[in-house]
């Protein structure tokens, strides 16, 4: 008859606060016991927070390189994509220089009127615009790196060369230098040194070359005598 009887229910009651009291209960003492036992073996923590430490600056300076070699990286492509950018509009414009020198023809002789001075003045601004400079004026300094010198002549109202004719005026784009100017060029007159002026050569005796030696008569030619005195051929 013992072994029908049903199993008993036990229901144990967790809860850290009593109900009827509000209070927190005690902790059960294997649970006490079990929080109180050492949970294995000590870590040497120190070295560890020392390894992670190590760890993470050598990771900080990886990022920092990688970081500095792009930025690096982005003004080099930033700087060659400018500088081909230049360079194709330096080609442009260096083609379209012989419509300058037309306009400049034109200017000369008093033709660009109306509606062409108008183009070309729109025209010439554009070019500016780009960053073309045009150079090479009467007076001027001539320099041999921008000018290319066709004529040259003295004159005594320059005092340095001078560039005194402009056949063509030179472009440059930026720093580039696409044609120079064709000038003519004046130089103050060379005078010569009176220092090494020639001075006429003496003989080693120090007579003068150029004197013609005085004319020696022989001495004691009866013949001679004869001839030159009358007075002695009658005796």
């Amino acid at each position: 008859m013992g072994s029908d009887e049903p199993d008993r229910v036990v229901i144990r009651d967790k809860r850290r606060i009593d109900p009827v009291t509000g209070e927190v209960r005690a902790a059960p003492d294997g649970v006490a016991a079990a929080a109180g036992a050492p949970a294995g073996p000590e870590v040497a923590v120190p070295d560890a927070v020392a390894d992670l430490q190590a760890a993470v600056a050598e990771r900080t300076a990886d990022l920092q390189r990688v970081q500095a070699e792009y930025a690096n990286y982005r003004k080099r492509a930033d700087r060659d994509r400018l500088a081909a950018g230049d360079v194709a509009i330096s080609r442009v414009l260096a083609e379209l220089l012989p419509v300058l020198d037309d306009i400049d023809r034109a200017r000369t002789h008093d033709d660009l009127t109306g509606a062409l001075k108008a183009v070309a003045d729109h025209l010439e601004g554009i070019f500016a615009k780009l960053g073309l400079h045009a150079f090479g004026e009467v007076g001027d300094p001539f320099d041999p790196a921008i000018h290319e010198a066709v004529l040259h002549a003295e004159s005594d109202d320059v005092t340095e060369p001078t560039c005194t004719i402009v056949m063509r005026r030179g472009y440059q784009h930026g720093e580039r230098l696409l044609r120079p100017a064709m000038v003519g060029v004046s130089e103050p007159p060379t005078t010569p040194d009176p220092t090494t002026a020639t001075a006429p050569a003496t003989s080693p005796t120090g007579d003068d070359p150029t004197e013609q030696p005085a004319e020696v008569k022989p001495e004691g030619d009866p013949g001679h005598e004869a001839q030159g005195d009358p007075e002695a051929q009658d005796e």
